[in-house]
């Protein structure tokens, strides 16, 4: 796995738009706490501490696992960050001391790893780390295949003033390429997109069973034309 976002971790937060916004951030720490239910969570791509920060802030006892250190480092600048423990290494397979009432993983992380084996392991390590009875919770796009014009590959899914993202679509080997342009600034990023019912045969072959399904955080119902879930495995 590598370390994609080193040289952005310092505008990360920035580039996140209505995800950094108090209410979006506030009904996803709603929904893990809920889900927590007293117990400890792990935060797998904990990154700059967007959602573990306010989480712990909940009461909730919070560690990471995190492969890039200068996203660590911007979540240790911040108010708390010296509170959340963070190991780093590749969340697919690092491991943890401890047992967690919830692991999870947000805004797409779980596309990071370019391979399905990777994300098999990722789904094992979440298990490996849950209590009987604990949830896996991820958050991710369905992908934007039906979205692509005939013979067309590219979708936009940010035009700014100062950053332009584009994510470029291979479909024989089921990957994306995600570019980002912003001042000064371009990254070309190596996704491997993945269906909602692949990730349930995953969490299956890990143990897991769907619990929930969602179109995002408010628990809307997922649908045919929703173009992300929250899903919600239990051990």
């Amino acid at each position: 796995m590598t370390d994609w976002f080193s040289d952005w971790a310092d505008r990360y937060d920035a580039g996140l738009g209505e995800r950094s916004a108090p209410e979006t951030i506030a009904r996803t720490v709603d929904v893990l706490a809920d889900l927590a239910d007293g117990g400890a969570a792990l935060e797998l791509g904990i990154g700059t501490g967007r959602i573990a920060l306010p989480l712990a802030a909940r009461g909730v006892p919070v560690q990471g696992i995190d492969l890039s250190e200068p996203m660590v480092a911007q979540l240790r600048a911040k108010r708390g960050g010296d509170a959340v423990a963070v190991t780093i290494g590749d969340f697919a397979t690092t491991r943890v001391d401890g047992a967690f009432r919830i692991v999870y993983l947000v805004y797409n992380t779980i596309n990071n790893l370019t391979t399905q084996d990777a994300q098999v392991a990722c789904f094992e390590n979440a298990a490996a780390h849950l209590e009987p009875g604990g949830c896996f919770v991820v958050e991710v796009g369905v992908p934007d295949l039906q979205r692509l014009p005939p013979g067309e590959r590219y979708v936009p899914f940010a035009v700014q003033d100062d950053y332009v993202g584009v994510d470029e679509y291979d479909v024989v080997q089921q990957g994306l390429i995600s570019h980002h342009q912003s001042t000064g600034r371009r990254l070309s990023m190596p996704f491997r997109y993945v269906w909602p019912s692949e990730l349930d045969l995953m969490a299956r072959i890990a143990g897991l069973t769907l619990r929930e399904r969602w179109e995002d955080w408010t628990r809307a119902p997922f649908t045919a034309t929703s173009r992300a879930h929250v899903s919600v495995w239990t051990k």
